[in-house]
């Protein structure tokens, strides 16, 4: 009987999980094909003559999707925690696939002038703003629909979605511009990939629509426990407010530029730096991603044995000592005459495995770490501060180091430095979160139950 309502158990969890998941690589999809785009973009929407203006202007409007990210994050949090889990992210599923659709029929800066690229960066911020609601909903939802000696592998899978949304749009691109020809894809066929995302929004969803509400959330409303203003009481549960700083400055700034490290820069690096063609850089990327993603749900299934914390911890040490050598050999595989694709998407391999690391416990990890009256709102600050500006600004950064310095391995300095702090925050301030999960569900007055993660109110105290 128990191996019954355990075999129903976890049928309801992959169907859970599957249409959590289906929205989240399609937001990322969404949100990351400029990303791909980036340096093809800034022929297409910034005035002609200078092309190392043309593309860090470029970059810097990737990460303007990113700097708003935080706000969008106290917008949707506060929505998602007073209103519900699961209104929230079909919203914010809806703001993303329209912005991005819009894009796609935005004129360039032959047609329209300076008009195109305030466009642009008009609605990479509503982007932005939409992708601040999306994690801290999914993740909430997953984990605490989850039992708690599985909680790091169910919510995992929302962190491979993050990949599986580079792989996607960088797939779709490829498929084009080979389908289609650098001639038709310049002038019409860079539309097509964003136009897309509207049937994938559609079916997305109706996928989600059928979802019921989080359990947890259920409970603290028939409780009458549900925060009236969620951003406050974020700051003012005791201990709260110190759990959201040492846990961005600790995990979430690491794992954000461990994961654009991996997912982006390596990219712009062969593509802007060492001045590798688009179609090799880009297979060779996506290669090594590909080969990487199954990496942040064993991680994070790993997480549920030994712990979060000393995954995070091993991910952020092998990244502070091992970028330098592993872009070095990076470099070593472009030559005159072409590149060697394979070392190279090994290299984007072990980057991604690095990433993993940090990223696939990350779910479970910032789910354990927050009272449920609060959940939605304290996930997204860190989360969204941590990539929005920590690892969306990356790119920038690290190719003006290079710019600026002449050195083409100067850009490293900046994920290295931040994993290097996120490494002893983590040690010293953010405490394991796992025998929370196994042992009696309860640790710092944060409430747990057996089957998810259950009410905490605004009263809990550290």
């Amino acid at each position: 009987m128990s191996s019954a309502i355990t075999s129903s158990k976890t049928r309801s969890m992959h169907g859970l999980v599957f249409a959590s998941s289906v929205g989240t690589i399609i937001e990322w999809y969404d949100f990351f094909l400029y990303g791909c785009l980036a340096i093809f973009f800034a022929q297409m929407f910034y005035p002609p003559g200078n092309g190392t203006a043309a593309t860090l202007i470029s970059v810097a409007t990737f990460a303007t999707g990113f700097a708003v990210r935080p706000l969008g994050s106290l917008v949707f949090g506060h929505f998602g925690d007073r209103f519900g889990r699961k209104i929230t992210f079909l919203t914010t599923l809806l703001i993303m696939g329209c912005s991005t659709a819009a894009i796609g029929a935005l004129p360039d800066f032959k047609t329209a002038g300076y008009v195109a690229p305030v466009l642009l960066i008009t609605l990479r911020i509503i982007q932005g703003l939409a992708l601040g609601g999306e994690y801290g909903g999914a993740a909430t939802y997953v984990a605490e629909h989850a039992p708690p000696t599985e909680r790091g592998k169910w919510a995992s899978y929302i962190q491979a979605m993050a990949s599986g949304g580079f792989v996607l749009a960088l797939g779709i691109v490829l498929g084009l511009r080979l389908g289609l020809g650098e001639e038709s894809f310049t002038a019409w066929g860079w539309r097509l990939p964003f136009l897309f995302s509207i049937v994938l929004v559609g079916v997305s969803f109706r996928i989600r629509l059928r979802l019921h509400e989080s359990p947890v959330f259920l409970e603290m409303k028939e409780n009458q426990q549900v925060s009236s203003s969620p951003i406050r009481d974020a700051f003012t549960i005791p201990g709260n407010a110190r759990r959201i700083l040492t846990f961005l400055f600790g995990v979430a700034c690491a794992q954000a530029v461990t994961f654009y490290t991996a997912q982006f820069y390596a990219l712009y690096f062969l593509e802007s730096v060492l001045k590798v063609a688009f179609l090799p850089a880009t297979l060779a990327v996506a290669a090594g991603a590909l080969c990487g993603l199954p990496f942040f749900v064993i991680f994070g299934r790993l997480s549920d044995s030994i712990g979060r914390k000393p995954l995070a911890l091993t991910g952020m040490a092998a990244a502070a000592v091992l970028y330098l050598p592993l872009f070095m050999v990076l470099k070593s595989c472009v030559h005159d005459d072409g590149i060697d694709a394979l070392p190279i998407a090994t290299i984007v391999f072990a980057l991604v495995v690095i990433a993993a690391l940090i990223y696939g416990p990350y779910g479970a990890f910032i789910v354990e770490t927050f009272p449920a009256a609060v959940r939605y709102t304290s996930i997204s600050i860190p989360y969204h501060i941590g990539n929005g500006i920590f690892g969306g600004f990356l790119p920038l950064i690290s190719l003006s180091l290079v710019s600026r310095t002449g050195n083409v391995f100067a850009g490293l300095l900046y994920p290295a430095a931040i994993c290097i702090i996120g490494f002893f925050v983590t040690l010293f301030f953010v405490p394991e979160t796992l025998p929370s999960a196994v042992n009696g569900e309860k640790r710092r007055g944060i409430s747990l139950s057996h089957e998810t993660l259950s009410t905490a109110t605004t009263q809990t105290a550290e």
